[in-house]
């Protein structure tokens, strides 16, 4: 039995999220037909991140096992030739059986895309939240700072999620402006249920100076969701790479 990892990219702008669903599209369910056909077998792929409906990814990982005796280096193109153009397998390797690119990964990094200007954009708008009113990136970039770090992020957690513990260390979050759109980068250790949106939206809220940069601290210590911002759109998050 063979293990091979998959580095995938994907828009998920078409998509119920990765993980599969009964009558709903979704990544694994695409991944796990075009490598049916592929290889002549059912398998079941894991990926590194549950991301949710309308998510995208530029560094997902996924693995799987397989008796087919096909060389890795010619699985990525005959795989992507299989595949819709919204997803695409950039790498493929044999590792190791006890990988898993979920519970092994020790860093995760996501990037959220906020267009930032009155009219909306046809080109970026499926890639970003178009906020029309004015932000104030330096406010948002002092709230960032307090997040980093071990905490407990309770107050960014949405319901339904399964973690065991709400304590997450983040290594990054960044604010940049690049003319018309900013850029929030959240790097960590792993992330709770919407955990990065839920910080987006909270940062958007002082930037729009709807709460001091300094309330931020209050909310992740008060441990309490209610009191944090709104959960920002799918569509402007992007998983951006995994680390082992």
């Amino acid at each position: 039995m063979r293990h091979v990892r998959l580095d995938v990219q994907y828009d998920g702008t078409n998509y119920a999220g990765f993980q599969v669903q009964p009558d709903q599209p979704t990544v694994q369910g695409t991944l796990e037909e075009a490598l049916r056909r592929l290889l002549g077998e059912a398998v079941r792929i894991v990926g590194a991140s549950r991301t949710d409906a309308g998510v995208h990814a530029l560094g997902q990982v996924v693995s799987f096992t397989t008796e087919n005796v096909i060389p890795a280096e010619r699985i990525v193109p005959a795989l992507n030739a299989l595949l819709p153009p919204d997803v695409a397998v950039t790498a493929a390797a044999e590792v190791p059986a006890e990988f898993h690119p979920r519970y092994g990964a020790q860093r995760k990094e996501y990037r959220y895309r906020v267009l930032n200007r009155v009219l909306p954009s046809p080109f970026i708008g499926r890639y970003a939240w178009h906020v029309p009113l004015a932000l104030d990136v330096d406010a948002m970039a002092e709230a960032a700072e307090v997040l980093v770090g071990e905490h407990d992020f309770a107050a960014f957690c949405a319901a339904g999620g399964s973690a065991q513990t709400t304590v997450r260390t983040l290594y990054e979050v960044s604010v940049s402006r690049d003319d018309e759109v900013i850029e929030i980068g959240v790097a960590g250790n792993g992330f709770l249920y919407m955990m990065v949106r839920n910080i987006v939206g909270t940062l958007v809220e002082v930037g729009l100076g709807r709460m001091p940069a300094e309330r931020v601290a209050a909310i992740l210590a008060s441990r309490d969701r209610s009191q944090a911002g709104p959960t920002a759109p799918a569509q402007g998050l992007t998983l951006v790479g995994v680390g082992y």
